[in-house]
């Protein structure tokens, strides 16, 4: 791995950290203050709003991130390229806005909530991180967004103080993606130069754009559809329980699949240069490497749920506990599909078969929460997600079945997982023994990643070994 793909990865593995620590500490709270139905309520109007932003930017975050990489080694292409994007993505972006107030600025229950969720299309919008991803600065963006979102949490402690504050929780968060959005504009004119567009620019664009759109929506329908559905089909209680047994999944998923993030513009000019063989290697090496995390944080969160749950969201939220357990797999199943996806079939321009596999995660998940929300309601959609993301990572596979070192990786994958079901079983003692609680989360933790890691070694997994030698010599260095 190059020292700017390692320093890439060190910036977003920060982020995604910070990502992670900061719900600990919100969301046990605002479960208090607002309750069920206030984080209910955000998160319908939200995975709405959502919607019309995945309409609006027509794909065109991935899109261009895939485009800036392409051409970032000739400065004025580079820079046709960034102001013809961003100037389409402002026409389809306020087009989709205009069309998003129309129809739900006058919603009778929910009319506030939705016309302030409008600030998130206007970031949607003026976002370029796009741009900075493609040259690979990824410092830019990730203290861009360290420091909103710590900005964030202490204006939720400050303001949000009873359930009659849910409208002030929505403006907060909506607030601060706006302004992480324009910070990052102070940059660009050291960035790019000045260009004159023609309509040549813009079309050019447009309809590989839209290719990529395709995908992009099918994976918000999956992704967002289940919390409308449980709106629509149950209640706004229904969706505050699933959206908050989300927020943890996506909070672990975020450290799984940080990699992506940072390999997408590097696979994207690698595969400029026409160099396949180094891309293969990349690939093979990122499914050993996020299955080595996302096996045992599947499993670990499953098994410290019983004592997770009544601890970090308090009374009320119990059917939590059920619903993290059944999402826990989509972890692996996510971080297998963001390598052979995001890190492969996108760079190489293999939109088709990347299109494909969501349309049938799409058909799946759309078929199961029909059938099981009636009857399951929240359990139901998390059962619908976990099948729906089985199936893209299984498509994908079949697409990239050439590229993939199988015996080598299942070899892995087979010792990842005994080590990580003898950590489940000592994970789950711990939990017997002490009951819920801080301590007992971080005794579990702690013994829990030892165990796997000694287990590993026993198993002389490679991977594991590699990392454990680095450990020990940075150690030895600093002594």
């Amino acid at each position: 791995m190059g020292n700017s793909i390692a320093k890439n990865l060190m910036y977003n593995v920060l982020l995604q950290v910070v990502t992670i620590i900061l719900p600990l500490i919100t969301l046990p709270y605002v479960s208090r203050v607002i309750g069920a139905e206030g984080i209910g309520t955000y998160g319908y109007t939200l995975s709405i709003t959502q919607f019309f932003i995945i309409i609006g930017t027509l794909g065109m975050t991935t899109y261009g991130n895939r485009q800036i990489a392409y051409t970032r080694n000739d400065k004025e292409k580079m820079s046709r390229t960034f102001w013809s994007i961003l100037l389409l993505r402002f026409i389809t972006t306020g087009i989709a806005t205009l069309l998003y107030s129309i129809l739900f600025w006058n919603n009778e229950e929910y009319h506030l909530v939705f016309m302030i969720q409008t600030l998130n299309l206007i970031a949607a919008m003026v976002d370029i991180s796009w741009l900075f991803m493609g040259l690979e600065d990824f410092k830019k963006t990730v203290i861009r967004n360290l420091a909103v979102k710590i900005i964030g949490v202490c204006l939720i402690f400050i303001f949000v103080k009873t359930k009659n504050d849910t409208n002030l929780y929505v403006l907060i968060n909506v607030l601060m993606m706006l302004i992480g959005n324009l910070v990052l504009w102070m940059y660009l004119p050291k960035t790019v130069s000045k260009v004159k567009l023609k309509f040549e620019d813009l079309t050019l664009h447009l309809v590989p754009a839209i290719q990529l759109f395709i995908p992009q929506i099918a994976i918000q329908v999956y992704a967002v559809l289940d919390k409308a559905m449980l709106g629509f089909l149950t209640n706004v209680s229904e969706v505050g329980y699933y959206d908050q047994a989300q927020k943890i999944i996506k909070a672990a998923l975020s450290l799984v699949t940080a990699l992506g993030v940072v390999m997408l513009p590097r696979m994207s000019n690698i595969f400029a240069t026409g160099d396949k063989k180094t891309m293969n290697k990349y690939l093979n090496s990122s499914l050993k490497g996020v299955a080595y995390i996302a096996i045992p944080m599947s499993i670990g969160i499953a098994s410290i749920s019983y004592e997770f749950v009544p601890w970090f969201f308090g009374l009320g939220f119990e059917s939590v506990t059920y619903l993290l357990i059944l999402l826990a797999p989509i972890l692996f199943f996510i971080a297998m599909s963001n390598v052979m996806g995001m890190q492969y079939l996108l760079p190489a321009n293999r939109t088709k078969e990347f299109t494909i596999s969501v349309i049938v995660g799409v058909i799946v998940n759309v078929m199961f929460n029909i059938a099981l929300i009636p009857l399951l309601k929240s359990a139901g959609a998390a059962i619908g997600t976990v099948i729906a993301e089985f199936s893209v990572a299984i498509v994908q596979y079949y697409f990239l079945r050439n590229e993939i070192n199988k015996k080598d990786y299942l070899i892995s994958v087979l010792k990842y997982a005994t080590a990580a079901f003898l950590m489940f079983i000592i994970v789950r003692t711990i939990g017997y023994i002490m009951q819920d609680g801080f301590l007992t989360i971080l005794v579990q933790s702690s013994l829990g990643l030892c165990f796997y890691v000694m287990i590993l070694w026993i198993l002389r997994e490679k991977l594991n070994n590699k990392i454990i030698s680095i450990l020990i010599r940075k150690v030895k260095n600093r002594g």
